[in-house]
């Protein structure tokens, strides 16, 4: 199980954890179904993932802000 770098909920990443039978998990990422939402870290840096109630809620906020305001 990953850890959530935001909120330090417990979720399945399908790129980083291992499936069912303990072997490397080939099924896309639930992350994956969503748009991009925050930029890949260059080489040599670390990330963490988020877990789908912050990369959601992030999305949203993301999305708010480039909605002008009337």
């Amino acid at each position: 199980m990953s850890t959530c770098e935001r909120c330090g909920a417990t979720f399945h990443c399908a790129m980083a954890d291992p499936g069912p039978d303990g072997q490397a998990d080939t099924t896309p990422c639930w992350c994956t179904a969503l748009p991009p939402a925050v930029p890949v870290p260059g080489k040599g840096a670390a990330v963490g993932c988020w877990c789908p109630a912050c990369l959601r809620a992030h999305i949203a906020a993301q999305a708010a802000r480039a909605t002008p305001s009337g």
